[in-house]
């Protein structure tokens, strides 16, 4: 399990929270229609520096959001600061005491891949109510945006980063599977249903090297390949692409009711 390494998001929280984008707005009127609409009561799994956090709450949500990082958490504090109705609590969900309460919602944006798979559905459905919905958002790096850019970076990888598959190449999103496998063998959750949004984001070259800052993969390069790469893509941008790139993003809503 990759517990070491989702830590590192917390060494940098103030770079986190200036570089990562938000979310769709459609997500959040998604979950709403699909019968949680304001202010029902949220588990929040992961909720970083609160980039999706403020969305739910600026809605109405009633929030309750864990968060493994103290820097993160304090930043979560800070960007919430207007919101009375959340509540940040710092630790691990594996951990954490459920409330007596059930939840209606149990939400994690880009975050339920790092909680322990084999504890992570099961979990979930025990902080929920009967009927309750478990809402995960995925978030995929795909085909589009400046595309020669990205096919030279991806070079740049392979060359500095032993751990980086040879001939990897951006996927358009219908190429990308709804990963159900893990709602459809749990006997707690009915079926999985799946909201897909693609959108697109431009960068600077210093906005770019600073989003790459807060990959769990590029931090965790060596210090001398980590620079050789950042160097090397900067020059790419500034050089090649004018000083500006933009990148494509699938968002992916999954929602599964629970059922027992």
């Amino acid at each position: 399990m990759t517990t070491e390494l989702r830590r590192v998001f917390d060494e940098d929280a103030e770079r986190y929270d200036r570089a990562r984008p938000g979310y769709p707005p459609q997500i959040f009127e998604d979950l709403a229609a699909a019968g949680a609409p304001p202010p029902a009561r949220v588990l929040e799994i992961g909720l970083g520096t609160g980039k999706a956090t403020v969305s739910l709450a600026e809605r109405g949500y009633r929030i309750t959001g864990i968060e493994l990082g103290a820097s993160l958490a304090a930043a979560a504090q800070r960007n919430l600061t207007d919101h009375p109705a959340v509540t940040i609590v710092t630790g691990s969900f594996e951990e954490w005491t459920l409330p007596e309460e059930p939840f209606d919602v149990v939400f994690a944006a880009t975050s339920f891949h790092w909680i322990d798979p084999a504890t992570r559905v099961s979990r979930s459905a025990d902080a929920l109510r009967i009927g309750g919905l478990l809402a995960t958002v995925a978030t995929h790096h795909i085909k589009g945006g400046t595309e020669v850019f990205f096919a030279a970076a991806q070079r740049l990888y392979e060359r500095y980063d032993p751990r980086t598959p040879p001939n990897l190449r951006l996927e358009p999103a219908r190429d990308i599977p709804h990963d159900d496998a893990e709602i459809a063998a749990s006997d707690r959750f009915g079926p999985a249903d799946f909201h897909r949004y693609e959108w697109d984001a431009a960068y600077t070259t210093s906005e770019y090297l600073d989003l790459l800052l807060t990959y769990s993969t590029t931090r965790s390069m060596p210090r001398p390949e980590q620079s050789a790469l950042l160097d090397g893509i900067g020059r790419l941008i500034d050089e090649e692409h004018g000083g500006r790139i933009v990148k494509r993003y699938l968002s992916e809503l999954r929602l599964a009711r629970r059922i027992r």
